[in-house]
């Protein structure tokens, strides 16, 4: 079973409830991969009543269908959503006029009256799910720090977006156990869990299963590979390595270079558009 949890998460969690009371709402950025395993219970203590906008991000690795059935589902839980890919200039724009839109009668209001209310987005989520990458779209420059690794950002950070928006990074927390394998798993195929804690070729088998069981011809369409009935998963990792030359002294595959291959093949979107719920 996957178990991490580091010393400084739980710090974070509790720097993030102080934080909160400062907040006026939310924006919980969530893996279109594996939206239901990015949620975090833990959450529930930092957000408590405030209005909540999940951003599903990196809508573009997985089919219209299946954006369409998430943002159906946050919706009838009475929340926002917003579909979209982080890496894509001007995506602020629909983030931007979603908080405006929650908070339009205060905004009118303080307009009225000739006051400048400030409103004030903490951005959440699990390690690598693309919070900094929305914060820096958010304020057209790279402000915040980002990479497409988990656990980049390591400290707060208030950053100003326009005359009356300001937004709150925070370090991705990912939950403090994982009693539901089937969700710890979800998340160290998206990235969400550090690969250098992970046994990647498990990682990777384990993956190679769940994709079988989604589309049969997933491995044969990117690696010409025959795939028969009664062919184990550590047998299909073989036969990639061997079809993409990770051939190590004495002619054995080298897993752990092909473990990698696969991996992120399946992160970048190379084996297709793909939902794991």
């Amino acid at each position: 079973m996957i178990n991490w949890f580091p010393g400084h998460m739980n710090k974070t969690l509790k720097q993030m409830q102080a934080d909160a009371k400062l907040c006026d709402c939310f924006l919980y950025v969530v893996d279109a991969r594996c939206p239901l395993s990015s949620i975090n219970p833990e959450f529930v203590k930092v957000v408590g009543k405030k209005p909540i906008i999940f951003i599903l991000n990196k809508a573009d690795l997985v089919g219209k269908s299946d954006v369409d059935r998430f943002k159906s589902h946050f919706l009838s839980l009475g929340h926002r959503c917003v579909p979209l890919n982080a890496t894509i200039s001007g995506t602020s724009k629909i983030i931007l006029n979603e908080i405006r839109s929650v908070f339009k009668e205060r905004l009118e209001q303080n307009k009225m009256r000739g006051v400048n209310f400030i409103l004030r987005a903490m951005v959440i989520g699990v390690p690598n799910s693309g919070k900094s990458t929305i914060v820096n779209n958010l304020c057209n420059k790279g402000r915040a720090i980002t990479g497409n690794r988990a656990g980049v950002t390591r400290s707060k950070q208030w950053v100003k977006v326009d005359s009356n928006i300001e937004i709150m990074d925070t370090p991705g927390v990912l939950l403090p156990n994982f009693d539901d394998e089937e969700k710890a798993y979800n998340l160290a195929f998206v990235g969400s869990v550090k690969d250098d804690v992970l046994n990647l070729v498990d990682i990777s088998t384990r993956l190679i299963g769940r994709l079988l069981s989604i589309d049969k011809n997933i491995f044969t369409s990117r690696y010409s590979v025959d795939i028969l009935e009664n062919t184990t998963y550590v047998e299909i990792l073989k036969m990639i390595g061997k079809k993409r030359g990770c051939i190590i002294k004495g002619g054995e595959i080298d897993l752990d270079r092909t473990a990698k291959i696969i991996l992120n093949d399946f992160r970048s979107g190379k084996l297709g558009k793909i939902c794991l719920e």
